[in-house]
């Protein structure tokens, strides 16, 4: 352990600090408020500004009151290893993990290596860690004590930055310190912050004058101006200061603080014998400041010299050796040859035989040639590391090992897959052409393994610099170039496909599909079970779909138990066209509530695509609106244009139901402008999907075929064009609307023997409706009532009103007068509530058709409720509240409350309370 400090004792200073009245009663309000009631704070400042003395302070006053005290700091040869932070945080109370529920034991046990398993989600290692924090201070309160954060690990920092945010209540402090500066994972936001300031003059020359009284006033002064109010400076310097220098003979030329606090550090590790030096070195390399680690590299009789001196002791509550200041350790460092280093690395490495992790980080740091053995060890790491969450960490070791691979194609992989994980996982897409033109370099400038061709399709993909063909034509090549058959079992093998399928429904060309099926013929034992599912339900739904959907079903059952955010994202591309993606919805938010804790930016805009898709479904537009706004910011300032592209289409969906004509023109005029030099050709048809909605609404019928066939011709669902299938209404409305009534036919028929009816209800009202606008008036009505007694299409609220404008239509032209308005008052019900101005414009002109106005279709009483409000309704007087109704209904609480706001005039209430009179005399349904 370290940290800054002025160099007085751990368990509290000997004598009053000076000029610290301000910062010590702050730092013992929060303790004494922390100890009841729990909450964190964070103490900043330059390096030997006071801040370990605050941190010393705070733990002799958390004693003092009978609370636990559980110190650690950042390592920095910890830094790369996951859970390294929060391993010392946790290890003084894991006795407590057997009281833990299950799932929480469990996941400590993984993520801090004492018990192999799969992995745990981050979120779910937060929660474990926060529940052992306050599972033990309900014996007697807990302050936890963490120095040197920018030192911890991402996966260290990212958990305890949560429970940090989350101590309320608790009695559990939370107090950590960090320099100035210093960049760190540990997510600062919302917890309370001081910045310890140098002190003042008089509070300086106070302190020097208390410490060291025999310098001559002008060297007084001159130390005075030199450390600027820094503490460990003016307790320092007079130190390395000969007599001659002390008395103002021979005041040297200072150096700027930094090297000078240096150079005093080098001089006091100098004067200690070599046998204690390379203790020190042991303690610095090894991190932990576990004794029994110096005892089997020296021995613990020359610990003694380096106590005496003031640069490191032993703490009584851990018994681990910590060193006073981290400038003693980079002093320790310095001081040591590039051997002796290799020397003592290789000697730890020996010790950790049974932490596999730190024993090939310990190989790496003693290894100068290239070595396999220690690089496929690193990559290992890198793969544990991955499936704990840390991405970063994962990063760091593969590019060691790839320094460490002695042949050129190993070392092209390794990079090549840090490129990959880059892109994929932290969202950071900056370093991805660097790392991959390394990674061609390293492999003689051949094309490169098939890692770097997934890392390079996915940088063309996100990015948009470059073309679709071109990143097609690299993966196929390198697919084409691995060994027969290919290897199920191969990750990189499996990813590669599922890039190649995502670049493949990206062109929407069903050629490029042919590849991808070749290669899974060649995928040996068999496809995995959730590719297979991706392929099926993505390349050709209309075709393959319905086959797939049972195991698909299956999948999302077991979402809530997924902890790999990778997996859940997949399995809600998958759902995406057969209409599975509400099932997906809990599993989608805690995946971008995840991402966030995780930093995982490519997770997180994901999932923003998924539930902003299904934010339109269920009328939720609003909400969609906040998020797609969210997620083109999010990808914009990262460089996915892909991904950014997505949130202009459901910009342009809202816009167009809503009829913003020139927000639609707008949004889909960027849309095709991106998509079309890059052969983005779901992103043509999206474009396409909006215009011909907003024609729709604004009755230009010819603007709204025109639109619909250029994603799928009429008389056909287009093969390999999974957005045909949202368009097969738009298509054959436009084209009776024109006079095009064969097509129209032809349309609702294709789609009808396609059997896409049995993928979803909406679907099946979409392909009963199409059926029923293309039919003669006798047919018409009951394919109409087929179609809207179709189960569960509440669910698509908007069109289902659509269906219910198109059959009032149809009613007011066969003189079915009444039945007539009542479709057309539920359909304008519907587009009010949504905000669909130009749709609520055609209901009521139908309606006023009818004879009857637009205000007269609001009648009251129960019987004018429709029957979404009736069971809101009814639910509402049962006394369930308002997120109980949406989560039964499939609904959000806001639409749920906008319902309530509608139907309180249809019944004349004015709240819920009154709701249950007013329905009393509701007839069965």
């Amino acid at each position: 352990m370290n940290g800054d400090g002025d160099g007085s004792s751990p368990a509290g200073p000997a004598e009053p600090l000076v000029g610290r009245d301000h910062d010590l009663g702050l730092v013992r309000g929060f303790v004494e408020e922390a100890m009841v009631s729990g909450g964190a704070l964070l103490l900043s400042g330059d390096a030997g500004v006071g801040k370990t003395v605050l941190l010393d302070a705070a733990a002799g006053q958390a004693r003092g009151t009978g609370a636990r005290v559980v110190r650690a700091a950042g390592v920095e040869f910890e830094s790369t290893m996951s859970f390294a932070g929060l391993h010392q945080v946790l290890q003084p109370l894991l006795g407590g993990l057997d009281r833990m529920p299950d799932p929480y034991r469990t996941a400590l046990n993984v993520a801090l290596g004492l018990d192999r398993g799969a992995p745990s989600d981050q979120l779910l290692v937060s929660n474990a860690a926060l529940t052992l924090l306050v599972q033990a201070a309900v014996e007697r309160p807990l302050l936890v004590i963490v120095d040197d954060l920018p030192w911890l690990d991402r996966a260290s920092a990212v958990v305890l930055g949560f429970v940090a945010r989350r101590l309320g209540g608790s009695r559990v402090g939370f107090l950590g310190a960090y320099r100035s500066g210093e960049g760190t994972f540990f997510e600062r936001g919302g917890v309370p912050h001081h910045d310890v300031q140098p002190l003042d003059t008089t509070a300086a020359a106070a302190l020097i004058q208390a410490r060291s009284p025999s310098l001559a006033p002008r060297v007084r002064d001159r130390l005075l101006a030199e450390a600027q109010g820094n503490p460990l400076a003016l307790l320092e310097l007079p130190v390395a200061l000969s007599g001659a220098q002390r008395s103002g003979a021979d005041v040297p030329e200072l150096l700027p603080l930094s090297r000078r606090l240096q150079a005093v550090f080098a001089s006091r590790v100098e004067e200690l014998p070599a046998a204690t030096r390379l203790l020190l070195l042991y303690a610095v390399l090894d991190g932990t400041g576990d004794l029994a680690v110096l005892t089997a590299g020296t021995g613990m009789d020359d610990l003694a010299d380096a106590e005496r001196a003031g640069l490191v002791h032993v703490d009584e509550v851990t018994g681990r050796l910590a060193f006073r200041h981290p400038l003693t350790r980079s002093a320790v460092v310095e001081l040591s040859t590039s051997e002796q280093r290799r020397e003592v690395h290789r000697a730890l490495a020996e010790f950790s035989a049974d932490r596999p992790g730190r024993r090939a980080w310990h190989l790496a740091h003693a290894t100068v040639e290239p070595t396999e053995d220690v690089a496929s060890l690193l990559e290992t790491v890198a793969r544990d590391t991955v499936r704990r969450g840390d991405a970063g960490g994962a990063i760091a070791a593969l590019l060691r090992a790839a320094e460490l691979s002695p042949r050129g194609y190993e070392r092209s992989r390794r990079i090549a897959e840090a490129a990959y994980l880059g892109a994929d996982l932290t969202g950071d897409l900056r370093d991805v052409p660097r790392l991959l033109e390394e990674a061609r370099l390293a492999d003689g400038g051949r094309a490169g393994p098939l890692v770097a061709a997934v890392a390079a399709a996915h940088h063309i993909l996100l990015s948009g610099e470059g073309d679709l063909d071109t990143a097609h034509r690299l993966l196929v090549g390198a697919i084409d170039m691995q060994h027969q058959p290919y290897d199920a079992t191969d990750p990189t093998m499996v990813d590669a496909l599922y890039t190649l399928a995502w670049l493949c429904q990206s062109s929407q060309r069903a050629e490029l599909w042919k590849p991808l099926h070749r290669a899974l013929g060649l995928l040996k034992p068999e496809v995995p079970d959730q590719l297979a599912l991706t392929v099926a339900t993505m390349a050709d739904p209309a075709r393959t779909g319905p086959a797939a959907l049972g195991k698909l079903d299956e999948a999302i059952a077991s979402l809530d138990r997924e902890p790999d955010p990778v997996r859940v994202i997949r399995i809600a591309m998958t759902s995406l066209y057969v209409d599975r993606l509400p099932a997906c919805r809990t599993a989608l938010r805690r995946v971008l509530r995840d991402g966030r804790d995780n930093s995982s930016l490519t997770v997180e805009i994901q999932g923003l695509v998924y539930l902003g898709r299904d934010h339109f479904a269920a009328g939720e537009w609003d909400e969609l609106e906040a998020q797609a706004t969210q997620g083109r910011d999010l990808g914009e300032a990262h460089s996915y244009q892909l991904l950014s592209t997505e949130f202009l289409y459901q910009r342009a969906l809202v816009a167009a139901a809503r009829g913003d004509e020139a927000a639609t023109r707008a949004l889909t005029d960027e849309m095709t402008l991106w998509a079309t030099p890059r052969g983005v050709g779901s992103y043509l048809s999206c474009a396409s999907h909006a215009r011909a909605l907003a024609a729709l609404g604004k009755g230009r019928f010819e603007d709204a075929y025109r639109h619909a066939c250029a994603i799928s011709r009429a008389g056909e669902l287009a093969s390999h064009v999974p957005p045909a299938l949202l368009v097969v209404m738009d298509l054959v409305e436009a084209a009776v609307r024109t006079g095009r009534t064969s097509e129209a036919t032809a349309h609702a028929t294709a789609a009808r023997d396609a059997g896409i009816a049995s993928i979803s209800p909406r679907l099946a009202l979409l392909v009963k409706a199409s059926e029923a606008i293309a039919a003669v008036d006798h047919d018409a009505i009951g394919l109409f009532e087929e179609a809207l007694a179709v189960p569960g299409t509440d669910r698509w609220p908007f069109e289902l009103a659509r269906v219910r404008l198109a059959y009032g239509e149809r009613l007011r032209r066969v003189k079915s007068t009444t039945e007539a308005r009542t479709q057309l008052a539920d359909a304008i019900d519907t587009f009010e509530r949504l905000g669909a101005r130009p749709w609520t414009a055609r209901a009521g002109n139908e309606l006023r058709a009818t004879g009857l106005s637009v205000g007269a279709a609001g009648v009251t009483g129960p019987a004018s409720l429709t029957p979404q409000q009736r069971e809101i309704a009814l639910l509402a007087a049962a006394g369930l509240t308002n997120k109980q109704i949406a989560e039964r209904l499939f609904l959000s609480p806001r639409t749920v409350a906008a319902h309530l706001r509608q139907l309180f005039p249809k019944l004349g209430v004015a709240s819920r309370a009154a709701l249950r009179d007013a329905l009393a005399d509701l007839p069965p349904k």
